[in-house]
């Protein structure tokens, strides 16, 4: 071959290379200003609509990603992060991307151990672009308020009874002896602590009954768990006094909730009061909060704890009843109407959370409240000014 052909050939084998070097490189250029061009998977106002549905509800991509879901959604289980929390609606929503059909599906789901089942009616209906929209109605409201009502009517009944005749018998008493001064004192006073009595007995009917027929996540907000135990502290501080019982607080803060502030306030309050209450002058309580991860949930426990009297094993197992007294004399005179604790697992119950008690004898007990964690929160805490309400933050002496 000449010397020619060989510079000719050259020339051409360098060519066609440096064409299809040119090429490849022209179609990635194309490749990515398309991706950079392919709409997302969903619309921007999509996130606004999600947000201002009263159900839970979320987006999810093409690939079984959470793309968004509402406050309601992460607080009962439904969305996880960017994952989808509950393997049935995980299934469906596959289901309904395959076909490109809608479907209604019941989904019953537990998020925790000994707590309430919850009554989901699942909705999905497929998007464009792959995603898929998933919207539940929750039921578990209207169920245990229908269980509960049938309960209560029995109850109520039977606990007004003891008030009203102890009133009746007072009255009695007073116009008989109404030429003894003193004795019309006496039993007077003992009248108007019944009527206190059977004042507060009514009151925690009605909120129990409130409680039962209300969805706390059907307006739920993010509630700072700082600002629940403030408030309760302070609402519970004269009583620590008055029973010279030292309160303090430890734990972790910056943590969040989502639920109605209000009914998460109450629910600690009572468990506080139930441990001043039962515990002896020169007694210990103590509130303290932690951030729990389990399987990929995340948790925030709420823990009161007294060194005071304990609850019998076998009491344990029914404290949570409505009306139940573990000790009834003590109870009457502590004013105590049985219906606390039962309020409180109503409200944790329904903002998707549980309540256990662990007790000893002589020992002591602690009552755990266990929320679904606000999973948006932050890290940073958010510590108050415990000087106010006259507790003790163990959690900024550790700092």
């Amino acid at each position: 071959m000449s010397l020619l052909a060989s510079v000719l050939l050259s020339f051409g084998l360098g060519a066609v290379v440096g064409g299809s070097i040119a090429g490849v490189i022209a179609w990635g250029r194309f490749a990515r200003l398309r991706m950079a061009q392919e709409p997302p998977a969903v619309d921007p106002e999509v996130p606004t609509v999600i947000d201002s549905l009263r159900q839970p509800a979320m987006v999810v991509g093409p690939h079984d990603e959470v793309l968004h879901s509402s406050i309601q959604a992460r607080t009962i289980g439904l969305a996880r992060g960017t994952r989808i929390g509950m393997g049935e609606v995980l299934d469906e929503v596959r289901s309904v991307r395959r076909e490109q059909r809608p479907t209604i599906r019941e989904v019953q789901v537990r998020s925790a151990e000994g707590s309430p089942a919850r009554q989901l009616l699942v909705r999905v209906r497929p998007l464009e672009r792959g995603a898929v929209l998933v919207v539940s109605e929750d039921h578990s409201a209207v169920v245990r308020a229908d269980e509960s009502k049938r309960d209560l009517v029995a109850n109520v009944s039977h606990e007004l009874k003891t008030p009203v005749g102890a009133l009746q018998v007072l009255a009695e008493t007073v116009q008989e002896a109404a030429d003894d001064p003193e004795a019309v004192r006496r039993f007077a006073a003992r009248m108007a602590i019944e009527s206190q009595r059977l004042g507060e007995l009514v009151r925690q009917i009605i909120e129990l009954s409130r409680l039962q027929s209300d969805d706390p996540l059907l307006e739920a907000e993010v509630v700072e768990v700082d600002d629940i135990v403030s408030e309760a502290a302070s609402r519970t501080r004269d009583a620590a006094r008055s029973h010279q019982v030292e309160f303090g607080v430890a734990g972790q803060t910056g943590l969040q909730v989502v639920g109605d502030e209000g009914q998460l306030t109450n629910a600690l309050t009572n468990l506080i009061q139930n441990a001043v209450a039962y515990s002896d002058p020169g007694a210990r309580v103590s509130v303290t909060t932690s951030r729990v991860a389990e399987s990929d949930d995340h948790w925030v426990e709420i823990a009161v704890t007294d060194n005071g009297i304990g609850i019998r094993p076998e009491d344990q197992e029914r404290i949570f009843e409505r009306f139940y007294r573990v000790d009834y004399a003590r109870s009457r005179e502590n004013g105590g109407t049985g219906l606390g604790l039962s309020i409180v697992k109503h409200i944790v119950a329904g903002h998707g959370g549980t309540i256990s008690v662990w007790s000893r004898l002589g020992r002591g007990s602690t009552f755990t409240i266990r929320l679904p964690e606000n999973i948006d929160a932050d890290e940073t805490g958010l510590p108050w000014d415990v000087e106010s309400i006259g507790i003790v933050d163990e959690r900024s002496q550790a700092k």
